[in-house]
């Protein structure tokens, strides 16, 4: 791997990236293709950067429908022409028992996690309010099947559903562009929920911000393109663009907001 790479990623990526560059040499060696996890949107944009400095080998990205959030990646050599098929992922509807009380999206990642996977094992988590649908990995879907049977204290069970069967997602992100002096975290936060940096602070420092799925409590962590930030309480905010400088040197963002 060229050190040059590693100088535009943080150092808690750079893991990734030698993951990134074996996923290729196995390509190039073996002339077949290669089918990643389940990854979060700033590590499907290291993947897009990466390869396509490799005019050799191709990638495309599928979720299980096309607005997923969390997606495979199939990377193959340039000849290659993948099906959706290959991607290998399965829709659930989980049945519960709505009378007697609701799920979140919370309580059903934390018990999918509590089986031992890993989260790149599971894909989006949809509701339309009541119903709710979750996509994972074709080759460990059964083994949710037999392990699910209670969310909280609620009884569940799985049941497989064809992609047709979809629900539509009662969550919907706007659009908002905003400046900001910095891509600090606390900056970010506070700008976007319109509360004071101490607040944002506090809400980093009592474990409730996540960034791409993993606990930060980091107030001065630098932000960059792509990553997803979770905020407990307030809804999540995903930085989609970073659109150059003001003539105070401030940043011009493109961001995606999911206010709760």
């Amino acid at each position: 791997m060229n050190v040059n790479v590693y100088q535009h990623f943080r150092k808690e990526e750079h893991s990734f990236i030698d993951l990134v560059k074996d996923w290729q040499e196995q390509v190039e060696m073996q002339y077949a293709p290669y089918l990643t996890d389940f990854l979060d949107p700033r590590q499907a944009y290291i993947l897009e950067t990466l390869i396509r400095q490799n005019g050799e080998l191709k990638f495309k990205f599928y979720g299980g429908y096309e607005q997923a959030e969390r997606r495979r990646a199939l990377i193959f050599p340039d000849y290659y022409i993948p099906e959706k098929e290959e991607y290998n992922i399965n829709l659930y509807e989980i049945i519960y028992p709505i009378k007697f009380g609701m799920l979140s999206h919370g309580k059903i990642l934390g018990t999918f996690l509590s089986t031992g996977v890993k989260r790149e094992s599971l894909g989006d988590i949809i509701s339309d309010g009541e119903r709710w649908q979750i996509y994972i990995k074709g080759e460990i879907a059964e083994y949710f099947h037999l392990q699910i049977k209670k969310i909280g204290s609620l009884p569940v069970r799985l049941e497989k559903r064809n992609y047709t069967d979809m629900i539509v997602a009662k969550d919907e992100w706007s659009l908002e562009h905003t400046t900001v002096s910095s891509l600090r975290l606390d900056n970010l936060i506070s700008n976007v929920y319109n509360i004071s940096r101490q607040r944002s602070k506090q809400l980093i420092d009592s474990g409730k911000i996540k960034i791409n799925w993993t606990e930060c409590t980091r107030p001065d962590f630098t932000l960059d393109l792509l990553d997803i930030i979770s905020v407990r309480g307030f809804g999540r905010i995903q930085l989609k663009a970073i659109e150059g400088k003001t003539k105070k040197e401030k940043y011009r963002l493109l961001l995606g907001i999911l206010r709760k």
